[in-house]
């Protein structure tokens, strides 16, 4: 007997556009992305890129907790049983065969152990991810 195909879920973008508000607003992670950066220098990179990594990490670790998801290190040597969860490992290089595969941690994957999204009003539009700003 056939496994029934799983069910197809639509994700919902307010919690995307709502990620993407909080990285501009901690990081100004849109402002860096859509900068035309071909007339900087590479330290000028560099230097803007430590900001906004720093901005970026704080408002992952203020709204997730991520968490590795093999608890080995890498470069340790592990036993993927049959069955084992693809979307949780990636199994890479000379894949041949069925598992269980042996292989070496090259990157230990991370996992979202927990959301701590704000909750937004129903007048709120989350498609604007920075307001313009006006001085006066």
């Amino acid at each position: 007997m056939k496994a029934p195909a799983p069910e197809l879920r639509e994700a919902s973008p307010q919690a995307a556009l709502q990620l993407l508000g909080l990285l501009q607003r901690d990081a100004r992670f849109i402002d860096f992305v859509e900068e035309d950066i071909a007339g900087y220098t590479d330290a000028d990179i560099g230097a803007a890129a430590r900001l906004v990594h720093d901005g970026c990490r704080a408002a992952l670790r203020e709204h997730f907790t991520i968490v590795p998801v093999r608890d080995e290190a890498e470069g340790s040597r592990v036993t993927l049983p049959a069955g084992f969860d693809a979307t949780a490992v990636r199994v890479t290089g000379n894949v041949v065969g069925a598992a269980p595969f042996t292989g070496t941690v090259s990157h230990r994957g991370w996992r979202v152990a927990d959301v701590r999204l704000p909750k937004l009003t129903g007048s709120h539009d989350a498609s604007v991810i920075a307001p313009a700003e006006v001085e006066l």
